[in-house]
């Protein structure tokens, strides 16, 4: 027969001392929680090897680079106005030039800049006549002006330092599906990436002229022989001359000289490193370095121009915090050799700095730690 607690008048006293007693103890448990683990940045590589890149700052919304002005303040103040954060819903591509750091979103069908120096927010492509579509990979020449590949519309689009619309390049004649750009480190050519489909044969690069505008040349074809592609995704230009290229289907990088003549392949379909499972973003750094996202392993490898593994970074993690991806989708590395990592699952950009550059140093400084 189950216990049963007397409440008669009796015994009024015992019961309520015990109920007030057992909050109390509830209460001084509530009151000491365990104290949390103090955040610890992570570096890669980790110990016991020597660091090399140390993690910086997470982009998320406009909230994590702009500062409201006194008017602003005092407009929030007076009129009861909360502020509204503006984020990131589907990012895929980044490129960043002199602090200015421009991710595609293909959800809000437009181009996010983050303006670390300028602490300013805004978006490119939302009004006519350079209205977006679908964007996908993007670049910035070196003239600040910004390539996007759109590919619904199945155009490139170019905008000047101030996102003012330029001009559109390309055509249904042109593209099956153009995915990313890169223009070439002389700011004359602009290589497009056209990944085709199943059962299409585009599996190329077309390059154009950009004195001009037209498309003047087609690299490559179908196939898996040296300089042609299955499945090629992302692009980028090298420091030292010429180009890599994403060959997704063929689970390599391809890396071709200035004249755009074959010059070494890397990679192969695996599990271990210096191999690819699903390689996808690409970008080089001011020292020729190769650093390829593989959406797979949740990771970036780092190869030198050889294309020998040097060192990855990251991980697949369940949470967003630093150094965890899940669908990491692109790369880039800015003049002063910060990373800057896509992540479409946790709609994120983690940015890693080189051990070696302060953290009030370089375009993408803090604006409040930086020496003026």
């Amino acid at each position: 027969m189950p216990h049963q607690i007397n409440l008669s008048r009796s015994r009024p006293f015992i019961f309520i001392a015990t109920v007030a007693l057992a909050l109390l103890l509830l209460a001084g448990c509530a009151a000491t929680p365990e104290p949390a683990a103090p955040f610890v940045p992570p570096v890669y590589p980790p110990a016991p090897a020597e660091p090399r890149f140390i993690f910086e700052r997470t982009l998320l919304y406009n909230d994590d680079i702009e500062t409201l002005t006194k008017k602003q303040r005092f407009r929030q103040f007076a009129t009861g106005e909360a502020r509204q954060s503006k984020g990131m819903v589907k990012p895929f591509d980044v490129a960043v030039y002199q602090g200015k750091v421009y991710v595609s979103d293909s959800v809000q069908r437009s181009v996010l800049v983050f303006d670390i120096p300028g602490k300013r927010f805004s978006q490119i492509g939302t009004s006519q006549p350079g209205t977006l579509n679908k964007p996908l990979g993007i670049d910035v020449g070196p003239n600040g002006h910004l390539f996007v590949a759109d590919i619904s519309a199945l155009r490139i689009l170019e905008y000047d330092a101030n996102g003012k619309f330029i001009r559109r390049m390309g055509s249904k004649a042109d593209f099956t599906r153009p995915t990313d750009v890169t223009v070439s480190n002389d700011g004359t050519r602009l290589y497009v990436v056209d990944t085709g489909g199943v059962e299409s044969e585009s599996h190329n690069v077309i390059v154009f002229d950009l004195a001009t505008g037209k498309a003047v040349k087609t690299i490559g074809q179908r196939g898996t022989k040296a300089g042609e592609f299955n499945l090629p995704l992302q692009i980028t230009s090298s420091i030292n001359g010429g180009w890599y290229i994403v060959d997704g289907g063929n689970f390599r990088v391809q890396a071709f000289n200035d004249d755009d003549s074959f010059k070494l392949a890397f990679g192969k379909i695996g599990r271990y490193p210096g191999q690819f499972a699903r390689p996808k973003g690409i970008a080089t750094d001011p020292d020729g370095n190769i650093y390829v996202i593989d959406s797979a392993f949740g990771n970036v490898q780092i190869f030198n121009d050889k294309g020998e593994l040097l060192m990855f970074m990251g991980q697949r993690g369940q949470s967003g915090i630093p150094g965890r991806y899940m669908l990491p989708s692109s790369i880039d590395i800015d003049e002063d050799g910060r990373i800057y990592i896509v992540d479409q699952f946790f709609r994120k950009v983690d940015v890693f700095r080189p051990v070696a550059l302060g953290a009030n140093e370089g375009y993408a400084a803090d604006p409040i730690k930086r020496n003026d």
